[in-house]
């Protein structure tokens, strides 16, 4: 037994000692000695890819001669020879000479595993050059189809039918969350991911692998950047600014990205219709540090706070709507204000230790802290009336004769404070072209939460009651009402809420050939069980199992074509929103919402007037069973908790993206989509994100004679949604739907210096690596798109009008971005 113990030691040892490798990296520097980023550094099977700052760095055998290639779309092709000891670190600058001149940099991804899985990959540099109310990962998305928003100052977006509480986003393949108690999109301040420390997004819109986790829509996938020198950048404009910083070792192990940034978005909530005295100011410190003691470990720690302060309060409002004929007009003064905090703290520590070439495992510890109030009191007084529409009189635009009068008083006292804990352990194991991934995860949840909110609302004389409720009907002021006075709306609840949760997954990769004909194959299960308490609540034990597939398949065909199938059983175990029903009360036993994938797509890769171009396509459909049906409120999520509905979507999803304009990328749009519901057996009507059409285009130029000046525009359109309907309405008879939304934002651009523009010694612009001020313009056209509807009653006929809550309206700012 011992003989057979010390065997198999030395036996691992062995292998240990055969498998072990060296680390080659250094900086890539172009003719000009700036540093060029996506060169491609490749030994084998193995590649890496350089980033914004040149730095690259690849894990190869020792003791081998290895051949390394070093390649650029529009750099000349280097190949050197190494030959390094077991564990070496191996510093090698390099600089590539160019074959032509580039006026600017083109993200064509060409990486063949993203391609096969489906997922998009987006420049950090588009993230951060292209215009929108609220500029970032989320705005770029919008842009694509198949994910749609109709709201710009919200970071939230819906994908293929989906909604805002199923899309996964991961950080360095940390999960972040978003505050739980926000209602509107102006409350929502700044997204979790910071773009200026931003290397790698990926994005997945359905049918995605087994290692991502439970959710029934999409997966934002977004790696922070390890920096290779000391750096800095610098953006500031009329909404807020923000700063980042570099800093790096001297032996290169230790390195830390900071951003600190700030947003006030008083210039875009005042040009809405409502007059206020309002200043929404947020604010958040974010840093990534990582230790890399020798090529077998690496050390990782990823910190957020941030804060969101919105104080409110509204002062006038009036919105115009009606006809040419017979225009309307409503008038309201407020009295009160609303003062809201959301206080988010998140940390994360990841290790990841390579075993050998073939074998690593990473271990992921998180924890995720908000603390959130919601605190207001607003009485607002309007007036429902006809305008003069006489072009000669002089009371030409104003309110003559009122249809209606009344009032409304809102309070809520909400407090929220929520606990999440993760720890998760991952492996990876490769051999030849198979690939197997693995992964265990534990999750604590704790939540503790105050809801204090009712609304009163008088109109045309008389108190309304709760139309769910069984009391005599309120026919003032023609009869006396003799029956209780009862708000409209009265929420109140106090919930202490534990979920415990275990998941896991397992998949197997493998790259074959069948003849001369390239195939992927993806095969995975995902398992999640998970258990709700707290006090009085005593939930029971679920659990659900996911199987997942992908087959894709490149013809040796001389067109650059693949064809992709993927799909499976996609499940989302109830969070914490999700387990609240409308009256506050948590249902502990609410199942999870399940969903069968299936996507059928293609990559076509063109060469058109001389320059790359891909054509992406996609036609899919879910059915979805055990659905918890839900109300949408601006941004705001009401489940009814208790899994009384079925439903399907599907839809086609096109995009070309390429050099339309020679060095830079853009891309064009368009999404299909019909989702639709059955709410207790009643038959399927349009579920609240069913946007029929969707439009995207984000587009890039520059004036030929003067490439420094640019010019970047984003426009979207997406028909519009079931919505706006009033309090307490049966959705089977109200299946209006909001005005189309229509946006364009544009942003213009001189550029000083930057990298891909040679520089004269001695001139004061070689302190930068780029120097940039621009014009943005918002809303473009000044299109009037609303998110929700104010209803109001007329005196006479008892009537109710829907009164469009209108979004921002045309907005300029200046723009400089500075990076040393």
């Amino acid at each position: 037994m011992l003989k057979t113990k010390i065997t198999l030691f030395l036996s691992f040892i062995s292998f240990v000692t055969f498998a072990q490798t060296a680390r080659v990296k250094g900086i890539i520097l172009d003719e000009n000695n700036q540093p060029v980023e996506n060169v491609n550094v490749t030994f084998q099977d193995r590649n890496a890819q350089s980033n914004a700052n040149g730095f690259y760095i690849l894990t190869i055998p020792s003791n081998v001669k290895s051949n390394l290639k070093f390649s650029h779309l529009s750099l000349k092709a280097a190949v050197i020879t190494l030959e390094l000891k077991p564990n070496e670190d191996y510093e090698f600058n390099i600089v590539l000479k160019s074959t032509a001149e580039q006026l600017g940099e083109v993200v064509i991804n060409n990486n063949r595993n993203k391609r096969v899985e489906g997922v998009t990959t987006i420049s950090p540099k588009a993230v951060r050059l292209i215009p929108g109310a609220n500029a970032g990962v989320e705005n770029i998305l919008k842009t694509l189809p198949g994910v749609n928003a109709n709201n710009e100052l919200s970071t939230q977006y819906a994908v293929r039918g989906g909604n805002y509480d199923e899309n996964l986003v991961y950080v360095n393949e940390i999960e972040v969350y978003r505050p739980f108690l926000v209602r509107s999109g102006q409350q929502e301040g700044l997204s979790f991911t910071n773009s200026d420390l931003v290397q790698n997004i990926d994005f997945a819109a359905g049918g995605f692998q087994a290692k991502y986790g439970d959710k029934l829509s999409s997966v934002l996938d977004i790696t922070y950047r390890r920096p290779s020198k000391f750096g800095a950048t610098l953006e500031a404009s009329f909404l807020g600014g923000s700063i980042s910083m570099d800093n790096v070792s001297k032996n290169q192990k230790w390195s830390a990205i900071t951003g600190v940034r700030y947003r006030d978005n008083s210039l875009l909530v005042n040009s809405q219709q409502t007059e206020t005295n309002f200043r929404p100011r947020f604010a958040d410190v974010q840093s990534y540090v990582t230790f890399t003691p020798n090529t077998k470990w690496q050390f990782g720690f990823l910190g957020n706070i941030s804060q969101n302060k919105y104080d409110y309060q509204p002062l006038t409002r009036q919105t115009n709507f009606g006809t040419v004929n017979e225009p309307i007009a409503l008038l309201v003064n407020y009295e009160g204000r609303e003062k809201d905090r959301y206080n988010t703290f998140f940390g994360a520590v990841k290790s990841i230790y390579n075993l050998n070439e073939n074998t690593n495992f990473k271990f992921i510890l998180s924890t995720y802290h908000t603390i959130e109030q919601e605190y207001f009191d607003i009485l607002a007084d309007y007036r429902l009336g006809e305008v003069n529409s006489n072009l000669g009189d002089e009371n030409f635009g104003e309110v003559e004769y009122s249809r209606g009068v009344g009032s409304q008083l809102t309070h809520a006292r909400n407090d929220l404070d929520a606990l999440i804990v993760n720890a998760e352990v991952k492996g990876n194991h490769k051999k030849n072209e198979t690939q197997i991934d693995w992964g265990f995860k534990y999750t604590r949840e704790s939540i503790r939460d105050r809801i204090r909110e009712w609304e009163v609302v008088d109109s045309a004389g008389f108190s309304l009651n709760n139309p769910i409720l069984d009391v005599p009907v309120n026919e003032q002021p023609y009869t006396s009402y003799t029956g209780p006075l009862v708000p409209y709306s009265n929420v109140r609840a106090i919930n202490y809420t534990d979920i415990n949760r275990f998941s896991g997954y397992a998949q197997w990769n493998r790259r074959s050939k069948w003849g001369d004909h390239e195939i992927f194959t993806n095969i995975g299960v995902r398992g999640h069980q998970w258990q709700v308490s707290g006090d009085a609540i005593n939930g029971k034990s679920q659990m659900t199992i996911s199987p997942r597939a992908q087959f894709a398949i490149k013809p040796s065909w001389k067109r650059d074509v693949l064809f992709r199938i993927s799909g499976g059983m996609y499940h989302q175990p109830p969070f914490y929103r999700e387990l609240r029903d409308a009256n506050g009360v948590v249902q502990p036993n609410v199942k999870a919402q399940s969903s069968v994938h299936f996507v059928i797509g293609s990559d076509y890769s063109f060469k058109m007037w001389r320059r790359p171009f891909k054509l992406v396509s996609e036609a899919y459909y879910k059915s979805m069973t055990d659905v918890n049906s839900y109300t949408l409120d601006n941004v705001r999520i009401r489940y009814q908790a208790n899994n009384n509905a079925e439903a399907y979507a599907q839809g086609l999803d096109l995009r070309v993206n390429g050099e339309f304009v020679p060095g830079t990328e853009s891309w064009l749009s368009f999404g299909y989509l019909k989702t639709e519901e059955n709410i207790d057996n009643r038959g399927f009507i349009a579920r609240p994100t069913d946007q029929r059409l969707k439009f995207g285009v984000l587009f890039q130029d520059y004036v030929p004679n003067l490439p420094a000046l640019k010019m970047y525009l984003n426009l979207v359109y997406n028909t519009g949604l079931p919505g706006g309907s009033p309090s307490y309405a049966d959705p089977y008879q109200y299946q209006l739907r909001l005005r189309d939304y229509r946006r364009a934002d544009a942003g213009f651009s001189y550029v000083f210096t930057d990298r891909a523009r040679a520089k004269e010694k001695g001139n004061w612009l070689n302190n930068f690596r780029e120097l940039a001020l621009g014009l943005e313009i918002f809303n473009l056209f000044d299109n009037q798109n609303a998110i929700t509807n104010t209803w109001v009653r007329d005196v006479y006929t008892k009537s109710q009008y829907g009164v469009p809550n209108y979004l921002t309206s045309r907005v300029f700012s200046v723009k400089l971005n500075v990076k040393l």
